[in-house]
């Protein structure tokens, strides 16, 4: 019973790593294929190191902390690089699809272009002064 459980737990794992792969590929901006990496590929991973580790503890008596450790370190990092990338390509003005019905960080983060516009502004003053102390 418990094999057929563990064996359950790895297939799902699988297909779901195969959703996330497939959204990788097909879905159409940078924050839609963070979502779909970061969600399916998370519970995929999470799946097949939890039978992994159902198997090793009950069936072969063996408890890995190690795969206790990377069941933890991936359910608690992954959601956060996820935001941070996503966060971090919104900052630097990654486009939404143009099909994207809400901006949330727009009221919260104000608007990426006129940051990155700024942005060059002082990027270039810098030059000139620079060129200037120069010649």
């Amino acid at each position: 019973m418990i094999e057929i459980f563990v064996a359950i737990l790895l297939i799902v794992g699988v297909i779901m790593i195969l959703i996330s792969a497939f959204g990788l590929m097909r879905l159409p901006d940078v924050y839609t294929r963070s979502h779909g990496a970061t969600k399916s590929a998370t519970l995929g991973v999470l799946c097949t190191l939890a039978g992994v580790f159902i198997h090793f503890g009950l069936v072969e008596g063996f408890f890995s902390v190690r795969l206790l450790l990377g069941i933890v370190f991936v359910f608690l990092t992954a959601p956060v690089v996820g935001h941070v990338c996503c966060r971090a390509a919104y900052r630097s003005g990654v486009p939404l699809y143009e099909e994207s019905v809400q901006d949330d960080l727009e009221e919260v983060l104000g608007d990426a272009e006129e940051r990155r516009r700024k942005r060059e502004e002082e990027m270039n003053v810098r030059r000139a002064k620079k060129e200037n102390v120069s010649e």
